[in-house]
């Protein structure tokens, strides 16, 4: 938990410098940042970049206990748990707080959204890529089915029920306020599952309409997102939950969001 709490004291410094700064037109880079980890799980990658960043984080990550997709209901109940209500688990794209019991698929429940479309490499629910809870997010079940296998972009209409997500008829754009967390996970499936393990290997492209192909768009946008909006509170627990008492590895774009400019 010392590194959840180091990167609260860097937000409040980057904020304040942000304040003094005046507003920007673009998204500022992501700061480079050091963790309590960076001499122990990250040691193999620290201070590199472009592929061979990529692949030291792919063979970091790669070190994982794997769970069942029925596992992943009671798990999403401990990652996604509303900080002020016990009881609930927080939507990912619409942001509203839901009772851990709604889970299912009938009006007004919340069930199980693969951010990485699971056709997107078409690894449907089996365990690994299909199981893995660093993409896994609770959602609303008629929001989850109008995301269905789209790519991320900016634009469209108002998703009803969304909490401000946008959606066209090729891509889905997320609420404010989970941009950076959807980039964040597609950017960890992108270096975790790299096509040798018996999956296909997953990649970031600067399409949309990807199909069962396995990529993912759009590169630009989703770099922006990771920019925009950096890893909260929320997101740093979650990780930290995976990584303690599940999955046993880590998002390091949660970590250090900074890495993904260095390999894309």
């Amino acid at each position: 938990m010392l590194a959840i709490r180091s990167r609260h004291r860097r937000a409040l410094a980057l904020a304040v410098v942000a304040l003094l700064a005046g507003p920007s037109l673009a998204a500022t880079p992501a700061t480079a940042t050091t963790t309590d980890y960076d001499s122990t799980y990250y040691r193999n990658a620290i201070g590199k970049t472009g592929t061979s960043l990529k692949s030291s984080l792919h063979t970091i990550t790669s070190s994982q206990t794997k769970i069942s997709y029925s596992a992943v209901w009671n798990a999403l109940m401990v990652t996604d748990q509303d900080p002020s209500n016990s009881s609930n688990v927080i939507l990912l794209y619409s942001g509203a707080s839901r009772s851990k019991s709604l889970n299912g698929g009938d009006l007004g429940d919340w069930n199980r959204e693969h951010v990485w479309a699971k056709s997107h490499g078409d690894f449907g629910t089996a365990t690994g890529p299909g199981t893995d809870l660093h993409h896994l997010r609770p959602e609303d079940v008629q929001v989850n089915s109008i995301r269905g296998n789209k790519d991320f972009d900016n634009g469209g209409s108002t998703v009803a029920g969304g909490g401000g997500s946008l959606t066209d008829s090729d891509s889905f754009e997320p609420r404010d306020a989970v941009k950076g967390d959807v980039a964040r996970m597609i950017f960890y499936m992108a270096v975790r599952y790299e096509g040798n393990d018996g999956w296909a290997d997953l990649e970031v492209n600067s399409s949309v309409n990807n199909g069962s192909n396995p990529y993912m768009g759009k590169l630009a946008v989703l770099k922006a997102w990771n920019d925009e909006d950096p890893p909260d509170a929320f997101e740093e627990r979650r990780n930290q939950v995976i990584y303690d008492s599940y999955q046993r590895n880590r998002n390091p774009f949660i970590d250090h969001p900074e890495w993904v400019e260095a390999i894309w």
